[in-house]
């Protein structure tokens, strides 16, 4: 058997394996694991035992329990609600006006967490109900809460991109900095969307009367403050690794320490919100540390049978294809896996495959680093089989019909497109940031 059909067969086995529901981890690595057994005899356990040393040894990885406790301290304590509360006071009086205000409501959840569930949980428990009560179209408020919440992804501290850093072997900090404009970008679209949408047809996001904005000024002001609380811990942690007075993981480590200064001072760091906060950290840290293990494990054997060359080959050399003709159908294929997989998963399956083929092209990996990010995000959102589709289907009330989910997000949909269109024509919008910063 040529390595070529072996490879495939690694490949659909894995796929097979994903389609009838084993867990991500457990697919990716049973395949990698028999496949070097199969090929090297006893000897080829030392592809699994050599992909935990690795990853054992990877200091960044440090970064993603540190982040991933401060997005959770900040939710589990409460400040989200501030946040909330906030833009319903300063913003209530404009039509769609709270629905804007839920959009940068997620802006600055994705700035305190880095993941899109806990955006997802923090818009559907918060900003849904209340957007319902006071009124608003339910189809515009679903698509609201799902497009701003695939945010997460891509504003900084992004975990999934310290995830591709760390499999594309890229900086963390310019991939970071290369997230910031596209994202804001996006979520400009989005709010442009609902302000005129909004002034068209008042009925889908009225504002609020008179007697809901009457807030002392004080009261207003406090809350003011409370808005800006992510983004001084945002800032406490940026500045230093910028600058570069602290590594990645010291960075990390000054935003989960600064997160929950913030909680005890507020007083609303409990018992029980530091013992969700840890259990919730343990959990999704493992969770990630199982599937790159995994991840490294495969890559390893699929790369050792040339795999990664004879793919390049097929395209390059015998297809004769352009190198942005494969980066569309690249693209493409992220928005077909995103169907029945996660962003972690997508990205640890095709990374082996696609990395190295980027590279050949001579593309920018960080500028990649951003597609394939914004790809996910649109994937996360496309019908039937959304990953977001069906979170939304099950923290949504049970007025809202998965027909309502499907229909409202199509406009946030199309407006991704666009996002991801031009940051294709214009690779700038993603490395002007990284190339100021440091000095490339």
């Amino acid at each position: 058997m040529s390595y070529e059909l072996i490879a495939l067969l690694m490949f659909s086995s894995m796929m097979l394996m994903l389609l009838t529901g084993q867990r991500v981890f457990a697919a990716i690595g049973a395949v990698g694991v028999i496949a070097a057994l199969a090929l090297y005899g006893t000897g080829g356990s030392d592809f699994a035992f050599s992909s935990a040393i690795k990853l054992m040894k990877w200091y960044p990885l440090l970064t993603l329990p540190m982040f991933i406790f401060m997005g959770y301290v900040l939710s589990e304590s409460g400040l989200a609600d501030d946040l909330y509360r906030m833009f319903h006071v300063w913003m209530g009086g404009l039509s769609g006006g709270l629905a804007i205000g839920t959009i940068g409501l997620m802006v600055l959840v994705s700035a305190m967490n880095g993941l899109s569930v806990a955006g997802m949980a923090i818009g559907a428990t918060i900003a849904l109900p209340e957007l319902l009560r006071r009124g608003y179209d339910k189809r515009m408020v679903t698509g609201v809460v799902q497009a701003g919440s695939s945010l997460g992804i891509l504003v900084p501290p992004s975990v999934v991109l310290v995830l591709y850093a760390m499999i594309a072997r890229q900086p963390v900090g310019q991939l970071w900095l290369a997230g910031v404009v596209p994202g804001l970008l996006m979520a400009a679209l989005f709010v442009m969307y609902i302000a005129l949408r909004c002034k068209l047809q008042p009925e889908l996001g009225p504002p609020l009367d008179a007697a809901s904005r009457d807030v002392p000024r004080a009261e207003k002001y406090r809350l003011l403050l409370a808005g800006l609380l992510p983004l001084l811990i945002f800032a406490a942690m940026m500045v230093p690794f910028v600058n570069g007075w602290t590594s990645l993981v010291e960075s990390s480590a000054i935003g989960a320490m600064t997160a929950l200064i913030a909680a005890t001072l507020k007083r609303r760091m409990t018992a029980r919100v530091f013992e969700n906060s840890v259990r919730q950290t343990l959990g999704i840290s493992c969770m990630f540390m199982w599937i790159i293990l995994a991840a490294l494990c495969f890559g390893a054997v699929f790369d050792g049978l040339g795999a990664v060359r004879a793919i390049e080959d097929l395209f390059t050399e015998r297809l004769g294809l352009s190198p942005w003709t494969i980066l569309i159908l690249m693209q493409l294929s992220f928005i077909l896996m995103g169907t029945f997989l996660d962003d972690t998963a997508m990205l640890v399956i095709v990374a082996p495959l696609y990395v190295p083929l980027v590279r050949a092209m001579e593309f920018d990996l960080v500028w990649y680093g951003v597609l394939y990010t914004i790809t996910t995000q649109i994937a996360y959102m496309t019908p039937p089989f959304g990953y977001n589709l069906f979170l939304m289907r099950a923290m949504a009330p049970k007025e809202i019909s998965l027909g309502d989910i499907y229909s409202s997000i199509l406009p946030f949909v199309m407006l991704m497109i666009i996002a991801l269109a031009l940051v294709m024509a214009f690779p700038h919008l993603a490395l002007w940031l990284p190339e100021t910063v440091y000095g490339k």
